[in-house]
């Protein structure tokens, strides 16, 4: 069937990120092209029988330094207005990967500049390597103490296409080589609400049923023919649980200005990292094994815009880079939160607003159709506690300390950042900002 432009037929990419510290709790599982299916549904599936690649690990740099621009040029447009945000960097990257994958001419040059991606095969060999290494880092872990716990990571990628669309070979085979991902066919214009329902379960199986509606009512219609989703799930104890019985209720300045009495939870951190700049602190506190690690990012007195603005300019590896081993006291609030934001105005305004627009070009997908991006749906999840596994109560102790050590105290009793990132690459697997952690 011919098309006009003006006619031009819809394309989704969909993300979903859940995170729960001490338990943290992140997007998804992994659902596979090639040879992986994340998802136990009746479904077709059309897949590409390229089996996925190891990657590139030298690619790896370029790809986190990318994902580390994205992810704070987003977390900028998100914080604007007051109160809690949060995002998976690395999730919305992977999305926006696998869609350019299947764009050409202009609307692959915007979405490239956006990405930071000089060479296609290269990022998506990098990228692939980069979640191959962080999935790595799941299992069990063992803590300094001599405990063991297990840590939770896994991302997935799926494609929902229109049931008798003709899909280009090469765009199958690059989603199957470096994303895993295969086509489930869904029939939009025949049961659009039975396709979003489809989509939905697969993100809240990948997601623990912490994402059950990544889709809004609305979201699809009978012009849509292709949805791309992205999720990354993570439940990680802590390396150093916080003390069992040492939560109390503290006072908490809001980024709005309220006080409000939060759950502040204690822990004497022998394993932590420490660094600090003209207007910020940072603490790091490490996942069981230490591969993973948050970040707190604890702007000085009214100097949390300022803090923003250098995340949102590419100044998070600074804060990331600066970290030092160092014995720290720290109070934090425990808090949980979910953030659903449309970022196809956010992603035009970085500079792709072509794919957004009837002249968009995805012909690398396929040419039955003119296809255009109608919505970027990105949601995530976070809830922090005291809580780790159950061996996790023990506290851990330095081995050749002989004298009381000397601690740097920190008390997050006011609006501040979190990062979730691996220790190794430094990826913003999550980014945020806790307003109100009472909210």
């Amino acid at each position: 069937m011919e098309m006009t432009r003006r006619d031009a037929l819809r394309l989704l990419a969909v993300l979903a990120a859940v995170t729960s510290a001490p338990t943290v709790l992140a997007g998804c599982g992994s659902d596979g092209g090639g040879s992986e299916d994340g998802g136990g549904d009746d479904v077709d599936l059309v897949s590409s029988q390229v089996k996925r690649s190891a990657g590139s690990p030298e690619a790896i740099p370029d790809v986190v330094a990318s994902i580390g621009s994205l992810g704070g040029a987003l977390y900028a447009a998100m914080a604007a207005a007051p109160g809690n945000a949060a995002l998976s960097p690395y999730s919305v990257a992977v999305a926006l990967a696998m869609t350019l994958n299947g764009a050409t001419g202009a609307t692959a040059e915007e979405m490239a500049s956006v990405l930071g991606v000089a060479n296609l095969d290269d990022f998506n060999a990098g990228l692939d390597a980069l979640t191959l290494s962080v999935e790595g880092l799941a299992g069990t872990q063992q803590r300094v103490d001599g405990s063991s716990a297990d840590l939770v990571l896994d991302a997935a990628n799926a494609l929902f296409g229109q049931l008798g669309t003709a899909w280009e070979r090469p765009f199958l085979d690059a989603l199957a080589r470096y994303y895993g991902a295969g086509m489930r066919q869904v029939d939009f214009i025949e049961d659009t609400e039975g396709a979003r329902t489809q989509i939905n379960d697969w993100t809240a199986e990948q997601t623990r049923d912490r994402i059950p509606e990544i889709l809004p009512e609305g979201t699809l219609d009978g012009l849509t023919r292709l949805v791309l989703v992205n999720a990354i799930y993570l439940k990680a104890p802590w390396e150093e649980p916080f003390f069992d019985g040492g939560t109390k209720k503290a006072p908490f300045t809001t980024d709005d200005g309220r006080v409000v009495q939060a759950d502040l939870m204690t822990v004497g951190l022998a394993t932590s990292g420490y660094a600090s700049g003209p207007d910020w602190q940072a603490v790091r506190l490490r996942y069981a094994g230490g591969g993973l690690a948050m970040t707190i990012v604890l702007p000085r007195a009214d100097r949390l815009a300022a803090v923003s603005e250098l995340v949102g300019s590419g100044g998070l590896p600074e804060i990331l880079g600066a970290n030092q081993d160092t014995l720290v006291r720290l109070g934090l609030p425990r808090w949980e939160f979910r953030t659903q934001a449309m970022l196809a105005p956010i992603l035009g305004e970085l500079g792709m607003p072509t794919a957004f627009t009837d002249s968009a070009d995805f012909s690398a997908m396929t040419t039955e159709e003119d296809l255009h991006l109608t919505a970027v749906v990105h949601e995530a999840f976070i809830a922090v506690d005291e809580q780790g596994t159950e061996a996790a109560a023990a506290t851990a102790v330095v081995a050749g300390t002989t004298s009381a050590p000397e601690y740097v105290d920190v008390t997050v009793d006011r609006a501040f950042l979190f990062v979730i990132h691996d220790v190794e690459h430094g990826t913003p697997l999550f980014l945020g900002r806790v307003g109100d952690p009472t909210a």
